[in-house]
């Protein structure tokens, strides 16, 4: 069963929450969100191609991959594993090599639901512009095609593992 992406970003706010339900555990979403084998499957809109440079899931880790498009422009993405507990939470950095400087702060939580994984997302911007700059970009694209992306690789996962 496909759930919804839903996108929240009040006006005037630095502050972006993403809330998205998997009809998988905790552990299998954390999974496909931390082995970057299933992270480069996923992540992203459909009509990019992903590498993964470095994706070392742990506290103080670090992470960049680059997004490619059918033209071969490329579009690099950074951070830091601040916090992370596994099947739980993440506590990230991201920044898009397109903005340097323009970091945010990234949380991810994955919430047992009884049969369901509510992932949610909240980034902290800089400030209201970067965030709205954000918004502006066309990002709600990205987001709700990652999230589609991610539900069917974790529900391919689970048919996998049942035959």
């Amino acid at each position: 069963m496909s759930h919804p992406t839903e996108i929240t970003a009040q006006p005037g706010t630095p502050f972006i929450e993403v809330v998205r339900d998997f009809d998988a555990t905790p552990a299998q979403v954390f999974r496909a969100s931390t082995d970057p084998k299933l992270v480069a499957q996923w992540l992203g809109p459909r009509e990019l191609s992903m590498r993964v440079i470095e994706y070392d899931v742990r506290t103080g880790g670090g992470y960049q991959y680059v997004h490619i498009d059918a033209d071969g422009n490329e579009y690099g993405f950074r951070g830091v594993f601040h916090a992370v507990v596994d099947n739980e939470s993440i506590v990230q950095t991201f920044e898009f090599a397109g903005a340097p400087g323009h970091v945010t702060l990234d949380s991810m939580t994955y919430e047992d639901h009884g049969g369901l994984t509510r992932l949610r997302t909240r980034s902290v911007f800089p400030s209201v512009e970067a965030r709205d700059a954000a918004v502006g970009s066309g990002m709600e694209h990205g987001i709700v095609d990652s999230m589609d992306r991610l539900e069917e690789l974790v529900l391919n996962e689970q048919s996998t593992k049942t035959r």
